[in-house]
């Protein structure tokens, strides 16, 4: 029997195996890595940086390095919570995220991790940019002033579903999800409620319609337990807002 192969994270000895990610190894092992665009259901992605960690003196995304043997990697020291707040912060200003106005609050991704890392306020001016909001599907909502271009829907639809609804167009402010229809439209996409793509977003940028606030305030996946306990929202497919 071949000998168990450890790295360290915030010292704490985390067993892996061959082609394991430093994510991959940690949330095995129960140890919470700060992400948004992170799903253990595909191949990592690496477009939202905030799992960061520093191995050393380097920064690395957590979801995409490989685990390797007597690795040091901190994930939890105040540079590294520092760096993740301002990337947060970046996420929150650049689109309209109004968490009291929102069905998600309190089982969104963003905001939970927003406050697992202690992240109070935007502290850069708001762009309050201006982006519609399609409501022709019969049974989905797409908000794209709350969408922060994460790529889960656009995975799931192409590797679940099997579908390629979605994909993100453009470069820098004037990226965005598009839909794949003739119109452009949701509405005439192949899009169904009960694809994974409906259900992966990790922030209220796609959301059920006729379904709001059913979970009350207070009672919702992160209100009584932070994200760092509860888990990552997107591995709970029977969640709901």
């Amino acid at each position: 029997m071949s000998a168990t192969v450890t790295f360290l994270l915030d010292g704490k000895a985390i067993p892996f195996q061959d082609g394991d990610t430093v994510m991959d190894a940690a949330l095995r092992a129960g140890e919470y890595i700060p992400h948004l665009c992170h799903n253990p259901e595909f191949t990592p992605h690496g477009s939202c940086r905030v799992c960061i960690v520093e191995v050393n003196g380097r920064h690395y995304s957590a979801c995409t390095l490989p685990a390797a043997e007597n690795m040091n990697v901190d994930n939890s020291s105040e540079a590294i919570m520092a760096k993740r707040r301002s990337l947060l912060q970046m996420l929150f200003v650049e689109g309209n995220h109004i968490c009291p106005a929102c069905e998600k609050s309190g089982a969104c991704q963003l905001q939970a991790v927003a406050y697992y890392t202690r992240m109070l306020s935007p502290h850069f001016p708001h762009f309050f940019p201006r982006r519609s909001i399609d409501a022709t599907h019969p049974d989905i909502i797409f908000y794209h002033n709350r969408c922060i271009l994460c790529g889960l829907c656009e995975r799931a639809s192409r590797d679940v579903d099997g579908k390629n609804v979605f994909t993100i167009s453009g470069r820098g402010m004037n990226s965005r999800v598009i839909f794949n229809s003739d119109s452009g439209k949701l509405g005439d996409s192949e899009l169904s409620i009960s694809d994974r793509a409906a259900s992966i977003c990790p922030v209220g940028a796609i959301l059920p319609k006729s379904k709001g606030y059913q979970v009350p305030i207070g009672q919702r996946l992160y209100d009584t337990r932070p994200i760092s306990l509860v888990g990552d929202s997107n591995i709970r497919r029977n969640d709901k807002t």
